[in-house]
């Protein structure tokens, strides 16, 4: 009633039946990673091309942090970051020295503390229209995105001088 396979076609099916199986499980592994399918991810885009460079998860109050230094007094500053109800909030600001462009007074809920030799300034109720942040990559010092456990050079992403967007994307 069945007629056996000649071995050449008997292995050809096995492998493609292992083959089928790897694709499936890769897809079924990267539905189930939260943030990655259904969920929120950070985007970093060219401001004018539109190119992508990066995606991240990020689910609901996730965090994630920018660090630079600063053009003026030349020392680190630390934005960091977290999504509520689906926008991006500042949550706090990490720096060395006060000078130009660096918070010096506290409006309204705002609070400051020390951390080490840092000053930290935190209470923030800022959140972005589109739920963009809008960042020129340094050309002298680098930008770093700190996510997810890892550590990444934007200048090494996204290039020197690079005008980029940082999107909360659905």
């Amino acid at each position: 009633m069945f007629t056996k396979l000649p071995r050449r076609c008997s292995s050809i099916f096995t492998i493609t039946v292992l083959i089928i199986a790897v694709v499936a499980l890769f897809c079924v592994s990267c539905q189930s990673r939260p943030g990655v399918r259904d969920g929120q991810v950070l985007e970093i885009r060219d401001s004018e091309s539109g190119k992508v460079y990066g995606r991240w998860p990020l689910e609901e109050n996730g965090e994630f942090s920018i660090e630079f230094i600063h053009s003026v007094n030349q020392s680190p500053v630390r934005e960091f970051y977290s999504v509520e109800n689906g926008m991006i909030r500042l949550r706090a600001v990490r720096f060395f020295s006060f000078g130009a462009g660096m918070k010096s007074d506290l409006d309204g809920g705002l609070s400051f503390s020390r951390d080490g030799d840092a000053m930290v300034i935190s209470g923030y109720t800022t959140t972005f229209k589109d739920n963009e942040l809008n960042y020129i990559v340094g050309t002298v010092s680098d930008h770093l995105l700190f996510i997810n456990g890892e550590t990444i050079s934007l200048r090494q992403l996204c290039g020197r001088n690079a005008h980029i967007n940082i999107h909360l994307k659905k």
